[in-house]
């Protein structure tokens, strides 16, 4: 492979020129760009483009450019590089929208609140703000618009986990030095976690209700009620993902990350056999077009409403959402008595702390263990349980 041809000048040291085979400047002459080279305060060797000779560059300005950055580190100043300095002028909505909010896209699988979190709250307060100049205040700033405007610890938790984000990858992509602004400021928590589990007789009169309305809305409830999938991994499943034989659903590319197994019970698995089977790369459940399914249909919050079961509801934590279906799953798995690290591998938990939040509902197990204890000692007197006793001068 033949290498860029260079062209070097005694007059002007540490100045080259890469000459062209296909660009042309305005003479019709192969066109000329223009790079300079030295070395900054920790020696390393730095090359950077000034220019191409169609734009009005020439060795002698290349070399000017040169001489100002070696004097200037001679004297102690920081030198930054040309193309360094033109992304340090780049604005919060540039970034965002040129790099980003692509990348997103490209990499998340929900770039959507990424961008509404951008939309909705970012670009209005911080849209014009330098990407390198942004400081703790300015997201201080966003951080009290979001709470001006009555939004919850959540939301302000995921919008600034946006903007660290952004920042993050801008810091790695060239665009800012130095520390995350978004770590300097506190982010107030709560706990969020939802509470309402429903009944069984709730869950009934729920998945009929359901039915009614919309077989695959039904479809996809008593699926998340009796394996606790989560929608996205509803949405995901494939019927190559499905064995009814050994009554196994295999839950791939979850939110934590780890793939697990689900089990198949009588009613999951009658559903799916009048429903299936399909191809294995097919979808189990498709949008109306045929293609991946987004969101839940607002049928379900339709037929919740017509139900009551939010009726006199405010704390939105104890409101009836899809997600309750996979909560309702993990509640009815602790009050049989479930073991919580059980429950953990059969939900996907990525932690036993999220796991923990169900340990109230399990009977009480620490007490019949004692019980237990006791009851193996009655009939045999090796076995019996003895007081403690305290020993003397303690």
């Amino acid at each position: 492979m033949v290498g860029k041809k260079y062209e070097s000048f005694k007059k002007f040291p540490g100045v080259r020129a890469y000459v062209s085979e296909t660009r042309r400047n305005p003479m019709g002459r192969p066109d000329r760009c223009f790079y300079i080279r030295y070395r900054d305060s920790s020696g390393k060797l730095i090359e950077e483009k000034v220019g191409w000779e169609s734009e009005g560059v020439t060795a002698p300005y290349a070399y000017k450019v040169r001489q100002v950055k070696v004097g200037a580190l001679a004297r102690g100043e920081e030198v930054v590089p040309r193309q360094q300095a033109r992304r340090e002028q780049t604005t919060v909505k540039e970034f965002f929208e040129d790099h980003y909010l692509p990348w997103c896209g490209a990499n998340l699988k929900t770039p959507r609140d990424r961008e509404g979190h951008f939309k909705v709250w970012i670009e209005p307060h911080l849209g014009d703000r330098l990407l390198s100049k942004l400081s703790p205040f300015d997201v201080e700033r966003l951080k009290e618009a979001l709470q001006d405007a009555g939004r919850s610890p959540r939301t302000l938790e995921h919008c600034l986990a946006t903007l660290r984000h952004a920042w993050n990858l801008a810091k790695a992509w060239g665009f800012v030095r130095g520390e995350n602004p978004v770590s300097k400021v506190k982010i107030p928590r709560r706990d969020n976690r939802r509470q309402r589990f429903l009944t069984r007789e709730e869950a009934r009169r729920l998945l009929r209700a359901c039915k009614k309305r919309s077989q695959q809305l039904w479809e996809m409830a008593l699926l998340s009620l009796y394996t606790g999938m989560r929608a996205g991994e509803i949405f995901n499943l494939t019927w190559g993902d499905i064995d009814l034989k050994e009554g196994l659903i295999h839950i791939r590319d979850p939110k934590s990350g780890e793939n697990r197994v689900s089990y198949i019970t009588e009613p999951v698995g009658r559903m799916l056999r009048s429903k299936g089977p399909g191809d294995p790369g097919e979808l189990v459940f498709k949008s109306s077009k045929g293609r991946r399914i987004k969101a839940i249909s607002n049928t379900f919050d339709k037929v919740v409403e017509e139900l009551g079961l939010n009726k006199g509801v405010v704390d939105p934590r104890d409101k009836v959402v899809f997600h309750t279906l996979r909560h309702t799953f993990c509640s009815w798995l602790a009050m049989g008595g479930t073991p919580l690290h059980v429950i953990k591998e059969l939900a996907g938990h990525k932690t036993m702390a999220m796991t923990e939040r169900y340990s109230h509902l399990l009977p009480d197990v620490k007490r019949r263990a004692v019980e237990g204890l006791c009851r193996e000692g009655e009939g045999n007197g090796d076995r019996t349980l003895v007081p403690l006793h305290t020993r003397r001068g303690i």
